[in-house]
């Protein structure tokens, strides 16, 4: 997100967060941010009217109120608002912000209760089990059932086993909004992680690491990055020997297969 856009995301980020510390209930304004994402994605004229740059923004934000306000959460309402009286540079770029604002509250509700630490791991498991399991895919992949049912779906198998925001999220990465479920879960993870300032690393062994080499490597990323890192560890014997780090836009691949493949390139170039 760029340019007007980027500006009020941040402004509304930290008009949420505020909101949140304050005693907001972060799962129900996270709730109510996704089902304002979704009714404007339904809803284009209602979508274009609240960020329309030609219309006062008080009416804007009234219109978000009268709209909202009686069926959603009024911490949520208060950010919906603002945001009607903001600049974005297209009117989807705000289904963009709705969404992350959400994924942000119902992780600050998680952290707020102590439970941020295993929010984040519960969604890289989640991601980790589509990506494992062939019949789990079919079913959530299935064309012939719907989101809701699907959702469900998400309920029953999670339920009792994860926090209801893992819930929510996972269930939130199957609208249509997303094509991959497990590509949605990794951009919600990296929003969760930088919420909490934290910066996530997913990485890759041939085997588990012990809990000195996790610390080890913890550490030295966070020299690095200049901020406490999260690390998201998937064993696969594909990588032979070595890691493979992912922390953002940045790839350090030092894995035997790596190596292998790196110089097979070198010798067909």
């Amino acid at each position: 997100m760029l340019g007007s856009s980027a500006v009020s995301l941040d402004r509304l980020t930290g008009e949420l967060g505020e909101a949140i510390d304050g005693g907001a209930d972060g799962a129900a304004a996270g709730g109510s941010l996704f089902e304002a994402c979704h009714l404007l994605e339904e809803q284009a004229p209602l979508r274009r009217a609240l960020t329309d740059p030609t219309r006062p923004p008080e009416g804007k934000a009234k219109l978000a109120r009268d709209v909202f306000g009686p069926h959603l959460d009024a911490a949520a309402t208060d950010v919906l608002a603002t945001a009607a009286s903001l600049r974005w540079a297209g009117s989807r770029d705000l289904l963009d912000a709705l969404e992350q604002l959400g994924v942000v509250a119902v992780v600050k509700g998680a952290d707020r209760d102590g439970e941020g630490e295993r929010l984040e791991n519960e969604l890289f498991t989640v991601g980790r089990a589509v990506a494992d399991s062939e019949e789990l895919r079919t079913a959530l992949f299935d064309p012939g059932r719907s989101a809701a049912d699907k959702q469900a779906l998400v309920r029953i198998l999670l339920e009792d086993k994860a926090l209801p925001g893992t819930v929510r999220l996972v269930q939130e990465s199957l609208t249509d909004r997303h094509s991959r479920v497990r590509r949605a879960l990794r951009d919600f993870a990296r929003i969760a992680a930088d919420t909490r300032n934290r910066t996530v690393a997913f990485v890759k062994v041939a085997s588990p690491l012990g809990d000195g080499e996790r610390t080890r490597l913890a550490d030295a990323l966070t020299r690095q990055y200049g901020r406490a890192v999260h690390l998201n560890v998937e064993v696969d014997p594909a990588v032979v020997g070595g890691v493979s780090i992912e922390v953002g836009d940045d790839i350090i691949d030092g894995t035997i297969a790596g190596r292998l493949d790196d110089a097979h390139r070198r010798l067909a170039g």
